[in-house]
């Protein structure tokens, strides 16, 4: 049996949890997870990144069936 071929994006744009609500409702979508992308700390909290104060974006990572 072969495996379901999968692509990975990550995504930045606005606030993660809305970013991702939207995503997981697209047909092909396997799998989400919200993080933090870019920036200079090495484990930013949402408190480090509130008006960009860290360089960071909140990012949603896509898995997908192209």
């Amino acid at each position: 049996m072969s495996e379901r071929p999968q692509e990975v994006a990550i995504l930045a744009g606005g606030c993660f949890w809305g970013m991702e609500e939207l995503l997981r409702a697209i047909p092909g979508v396997l799998e989400t997870d919200v993080g933090y992308t870019g920036g200079w700390l090495e484990h930013p909290t949402y408190h480090d990144t509130h008006d960009s104060k860290s360089g960071h974006a909140e990012s949603v990572r896509v898995v997908f069936d192209p």
